[in-house]
């Protein structure tokens, strides 16, 4: 099989801890607790091809193997089918037939882990909802991914939340997806426990964290109906943009997700 079965990934039981960067910078590094040992998980975001990798990934398993004395894992996520395949053949280095080192990625991709953009689904198995939003955080799609993992974060421990929080960021590589995941993280008590807030902190220091937040999810609405390519009248961006009531405007943000027009934000049930 080309590529591993994330279902059984997302299954392990595991305890994640965020350590330090090797020198050579990895993007997530983590030590997991499994009830098989304590492996490291060296986790690359990948966008494209890049024949450099596969000298620093070597480097990387062997560098933190000598320190740490654990099983280094290389998983590489990407949202791009074609680096996918790129990605998953193996590192050998040595003699043909007679290698002295082979590293073989675990390589997550759109063609192995499913799309969740359901929040009942993503609540039912987080881990997996993670690895979607991972692999499939682009496209028409990802404003649904992203809401539904939202939900299904505050049904965990936040420590555990806080660190996926950081994974999911670490691998949006579209701009308007990462701006979405942290609108959304604004919202999210653990999230402003975390390093990756700190700018965020910032902005709401210097104009006030309630109005600060209000703007963040105000932007937010108007940048799903924009990004989902539905037109945005002046009407409806002045209504969203002067709005003070922070539960209204996550109501028109789950809306945005799915309105096929802006009007549709204000609609009665």
């Amino acid at each position: 099989m080309l590529f591993p079965e994330p279902r059984e990934i997302a299954a392990l039981n595991v305890d994640l801890t965020e350590i330090e960067p090797v020198e050579r910078r990895v993007d997530t590094l983590l030590r997991a607790e499994t009830g098989e040992g304590t492996y490291l998980l060296v986790v690359e975001s990948q966008g494209k091809v890049d024949e450099r990798k596969r000298g620093s990934w070597p480097y990387y398993l062997s560098y933190l193997f000598e320190k740490y004395r654990c099983e280094p894992v290389l998983i590489v996520i990407t949202q791009s089918s074609s680096t996918a395949h790129w990605a998953s053949r193996p590192i050998r280095l040595g003699f043909p037939g007679w290698e002295s080192l082979t590293v073989r990625p675990l390589v997550l991709g759109p063609d192995n882990v499913p799309v969740i953009a359901d929040e009942r689904q993503a609540e039912k198995d987080v881990p997996l909802a993670v690895l979607s939003a991972m692999t499939h955080g682009r496209g028409p799609q990802a404003p649904a991914i992203l809401e539904s993992l939202a939900a299904a974060l505050r049904t965990i421990d936040p420590d555990s939340a806080a660190v996926f929080v950081q994974f999911v960021d670490s691998c949006l590589t579209a701009p308007q997806a990462k701006q979405m995941w942290r609108d959304l993280m604004t919202a999210i008590q653990y999230f402003w426990r975390h390093p990756l807030a700190e700018q965020v902190r910032e902005e709401g220091r210097e104009q006030g964290l309630e109005q600060g937040r209000l703007e963040a999810k105000a932007e937010m609405v108007l940048h799903v109906l924009e990004w989902r390519g539905v037109p945005v009248p002046d009407a409806v961006r002045e209504r969203v943009s002067t709005c003070t009531d922070l539960d209204q405007l996550e109501v028109w943000a789950q809306r945005a997700v799915h309105a096929t027009d802006a009007e549709e934000l204000f609609a009665e049930k």
